[in-house]
């Protein structure tokens, strides 16, 4: 997909658009498809408005003046509720800004709305549906930032991921999305908050990339030489689609084609271990963040209900014997991520399934999670019927600018695989 921030960014640094116009635009685009998408909570029009038109005058207002951007409905807006998807949380009305989204307000950012999670960030889906066809699930707990972005209906959306809860609906919706887990998560509503992260989601690397370094200060990167690539199969904790293996294979042989170095993974069983040692982390801490939700159990989820149910019964000696887990094995991993080099593997284990009952599988995200790494989701690659494919591309955490130079070059490679290039 097409760089939409960094178009937009041009337009109202030149004069061509104003940010009220931008918002104003952006507001009418959600309007004309949110009835085939329902990707939105509640969209705050005249927050936004309001907001936009005290930068049409601002001379420095930040690198991101006039942009709009989509929250998910677990983070905090001032003003507006953070319900998470649940009726338990209905009505509540954040008193302040989540540090994320003051970050984004201070580079220029305008919030315009709430977009749809799944209950607590967890399974449960809610109404949203795939932009690329809306019988298929547009994946979870990010399901309406990734939709949005997905369909062009917004340019930059935050996420979260505790699981795969970014990586799996960028790749399923068709963009670009980006967890960092160096980025501050207060005013988060918690699921696990050892593994909880924040998320960004855009229509391209080059989006992100810019993103990133207006929100952090950095100075971007440019690969000037081709990343060197460590490829998981993902195979040993997943049921991995020949669609989505044959996607990656032609990834790798294009990468190798232009100059990567291209090694194997292989490692099965760390990568078990860290899956295993991920869902209990998970489902522990779950049952602590989610302690008063817990006293209404009607009012939950049998999803949800099941994960709590999970956690109760976790023993503080298993607890902390999985974190061990991450620990003993995270410096293992950074080891294999030296300057340049970058782990890549299928975001999801195919295309997003069909059917909205369910938001698909997080598994071959959770090794990374566990270790707290950045993963970058890159679109380009489908199937013959249009569905998209996301790779992603893990890296080093003290490289981030180097993960998303690596992960521009990718991108550029995955727009040159044929749609369905191996499916059976």
């Amino acid at each position: 997909m097409t760089s939409r921030l960094s178009t937009m960014v041009r337009r109202v640094a030149d004069g061509e658009v104003s940010p009220s116009a931008l918002v104003a635009e952006t507001l009418r685009g959600i309007e004309a498809r949110e009835a085939d998408l329902a990707a939105w909570v509640r969209l705050d029009e005249r927050g936004a408005l309001a907001a936009a038109r005290e930068l049409d005058g601002a001379v420095r207002a930040g690198p991101l003046r006039g942009i709009p951007f989509g929250v998910k409905d677990i983070v905090d807006v001032a003003g507006l509720p953070t319900e998470c998807g649940s009726p338990l949380r209905e009505g509540q009305i954040a008193d302040r800004d989540a540090e994320v989204v003051g970050m984004l307000r201070r580079a220029g950012a305008v919030p315009v709305g709430k977009t749809v999670t799944t209950e607590f960030a967890y399974f449960a889906p809610g109404p949203t549906r795939n932009p690329h066809n809306p019988a298929h699930t547009p994946g979870g707990s990010s399901s309406g930032s990734a939709a949005a972005v997905g369909a062009g209906t917004v340019p930059l959306a935050i996420g979260s991921q505790t699981a795969g809860s970014l990586t799996r609906p960028a790749a399923f919706c068709g963009a670009a999305g980006l967890v960092a887990p160096g980025l501050p998560t207060a005013g988060f509503a918690a699921l696990a908050p050892s593994l909880d992260s924040v998320g960004l989601l855009a229509a391209a690397v080059a989006d992100l990339t810019l993103t990133f370094t207006a929100l952090t200060g950095t100075a971007p990167v440019v690969a000037a030489t081709p990343p060197s690539l460590v490829v998981w199969s993902g195979t040993e904790v997943a049921d991995v689609e020949p669609a989505m293996t044959a996607a990656v294979a032609e990834t790798v042989r294009l990468a190798e084609e232009r100059g990567a170095r291209v090694t194997g993974l292989g490692l099965p069983e760390l990568t078990l271990a860290l899956v295993a040692a991920h869902e209990k982390v998970m489902a522990y801490e779950a049952v602590r963040a989610l302690a008063e939700e817990a006293r209404h159990p009607r009012q939950l989820s049998p999803q949800l209900g099941e994960l709590l149910a999970t956690g109760s019964r976790i023993s503080d000696e298993e607890y902390y014997a999985a974190r061990a887990v991450a620990h003993r094995h995270r410096p293992t991993v950074l080891g294999l991520l030296a300057e340049g080099t970058f782990i890549l593997a299928p975001a999801a284990p195919g295309a997003a399934p069909r059917g909205l009952a369910a938001t698909g599988s997080p598994v071959l995200s959770r090794p990374w999670q566990l270790l707290r790494l950045p993963v970058v989701t890159v679109p380009g690659c489908r199937t013959e019927d249009g569905l998209p494919l996301g790779v992603q591309l893990v890296g080093h955490p003290d490289r981030v600018p180097e993960l998303l130079a690596a992960a521009e070059w990718v991108e550029e490679l995955t727009r040159a695989v044929p749609a369905g290039r191996g499916e059976r």
